[in-house]
């Protein structure tokens, strides 16, 4: 069973920065993409960013590529998001995401485990 927990989120005013870590439990995690989705009230979940198993490649959604970065330590099983010059429209609850594919992808359906998320709040 694999297990992913997300920490690291908190109350933070625009501009400002949080660091989200994810930590998985399972062997197998280096051969995996990972993804950071996020969920804001009233909205659907949608795709952040995303890294391949090696952390070669990385993608980000247009809304918050050049201000967040994702990186992983497979040694530390461990994927994390580094979110700098946080606005307010990034207010929303974080989670992290396995798919067993080397491919990154932003459709949710293609991530199989999920962690239970972190809730992110900027203010103004």
């Amino acid at each position: 069973q694999v297990q992913l927990v997300e920490s690291g989120g908190g109350l933070v005013q625009a501009g400002g920065s949080l660091r989200l870590s994810c930590a998985a439990s399972g062997r197998t995690f280096s051969r995996y993409t990972m993804g950071w989705f996020r969920r804001a009230p009233g909205k659907e979940r949608e795709f952040v960013a995303g890294s391949s198993w090696s952390g070669g490649r990385t993608y980000y959604s247009d809304s918050v590529k050049g201000r967040f970065t994702i990186s992983r330590d497979n040694a530390k099983i461990t994927v994390y998001l580094q979110m700098n010059s946080l606005k307010t429209e990034d207010t929303a609850v974080y989670y992290c995401a396995r798919r067993p594919s080397a491919v990154v992808t932003t459709v949710e359906e293609a991530y199989d485990y999920w962690g239970q998320g972190t809730q992110v709040t900027v203010s103004s």
